[in-house]
């Protein structure tokens, strides 16, 4: 537990090193200011457009979102106090203006979606410029941002040091912890580099987000099958001890130690840009700000007790079944944000399905291109655990 707090406090010390002020940095004193060059850019993009010169109107529509919205905050500010499915909204119709100017739509429809974006920026931008900065308003933005980026890395942290403590191998967990902590200085390092690395901003940014977050997917659901091949055999509390020691070698306990860097690597870079987006706009309770962060700091620090210490309480096959379960969900919420991040990285298309709004928590967003690979890897999940609890006895055991 004092290593896990210690891992807390270096990223709220290193958020306030490396924070910065974006918007005030800028030669913006509101958001409708920004808004209405961002405008400028997009009518800019519209008469290429309409001019025949495809390329460079995507090339504006790419400015308009990657030097505006999202290198000057307003995306992340717009998550901290308005809500995540709304700047997802936003985000992909960028993608979708530029998917239609890819396959020549006709002008009018390409027209109607720059003014529906332009509307939205412009609703936003009055509803961030509208809010009065209050001392509580800017904890809970705070408060929202530390729990937000770091309840899924706590999860992920979380479930496998309690997986080793219940399976009599404690010691193992420094290798976990250590992971982590080295992950925590190299998205210091990441988010450092995005900001004065100009070859690493924009389209790079998203590309590398998304880049780690599907390498966290492959190693999480290893990471959930190799737990659940140990639920199921008899005489479990001997039985498991000795198995999970004997198999926990090298490249299994490097697995966990790598599933723990990768969640916690991503999640502390974005944490810290997030931290740079509410400085840029907090002018007055600043001393809030840093209150927020160290009460969500304890509220992580209270989920990580309560996935660590209660599962204690829990019978060893339950346990072993539930841990695997929480991290192969897990697996499935990163895939959809890693593929979205690549989508806003134009690495991957969008194709719109309905119109529900998407949920952050899971990673669902209404895509053809997110939705699809999760449908696959829902049925491969299920399909895997079901083998492997065949494996080990279990459907045997309850047909008994």
């Amino acid at each position: 537990m004092r290593k896990f707090l210690s891992v807390l406090a270096v990223l709220a010390l290193l958020s306030a090193v490396f924070a910065t002020d974006s918007l005030a940095a800028s030669k913006y004193k509101t958001w409708n200011a920004m808004v209405d060059d961002m405008d400028k850019v997009l009518n800019k993009s519209y008469s290429l457009y309409t001019a025949g010169n495809v390329n460079a109107a995507k090339g504006q529509v790419n400015a308009a979102y990657f030097q505006f919205y999202e290198k000057l905050g307003f995306e992340k500010t717009v998550m901290s106090y308005i809500s995540g499915s709304r700047a997802t909204k936003v985000e992909y119709q960028f993608t979708i203006i530029k998917k239609a100017m890819t396959n020549k739509r006709p002008a009018a429809e390409v027209k109607a979606a720059l003014d529906d974006l332009s509307k939205w920026l412009r609703e936003d931008a009055n509803q961030l410029d509208g809010t009065k900065e209050s001392e509580w308003g800017v904890f809970f933005s705070s408060l929202l941002i530390i729990t937000r980026e770091g309840f899924e890395a706590i999860i992920v942290v979380g479930a496998i040091v309690a997986y080793l403590v219940k399976s009599g191998n404690a010691k193992k967990t420094r290798a976990v912890y250590h992971g982590a902590f080295i992950a925590l200085v190299a998205s210091v390092l990441l988010a450092f580099a995005l900001n004065n690395i100009s070859s690493l901003g924009g389209a790079n940014q998203e590309i590398i987000e998304g880049a780690t977050m599907l390498v966290a997917v492959a190693v999480l659901f290893y990471v959930s099958n190799w737990m659940v091949g140990k639920a199921g055999a008899e005489a479990w509390s001997a039985y498991i001890k000795d198995k999970v020691e004997s198999s926990l070698g090298g490249g299994s306990l490097f697995s966990l130690a790598f599933a723990a860097f990768l969640a916690v690597f991503r999640e502390g870079a974005e944490t810290i840009l997030f931290y740079q987006a509410l400085m840029g706009t907090t002018r007055t309770y600043t001393n809030m700000l840093w209150a927020g962060l160290g009460v969500g700091c304890v509220l992580l620090a209270v989920i990580y007790a309560a996935i660590r210490f209660l599962s204690i309480k829990l019978p060893l096959k339950q346990f072993f079944i539930g841990t695997s379960s929480l991290l192969a969900i897990m697996a499935f919420s990163f895939l959809g944000k890693g593929i979205k991040e690549l989508q806003e990285g134009n690495v991957v298309g969008v194709t719109p399905v309905g119109s529900f709004e998407s949920v952050e928590l899971l990673g669902i967003y209404p895509t053809l291109e997110t939705l699809l690979p999760q449908a696959v890897l829902l049925f491969v999940t299920l399909a895997t655990f079901a083998l492997q609890m065949r494996k080990s006895g279990l459907f045997r055991k309850r047909a008994a």
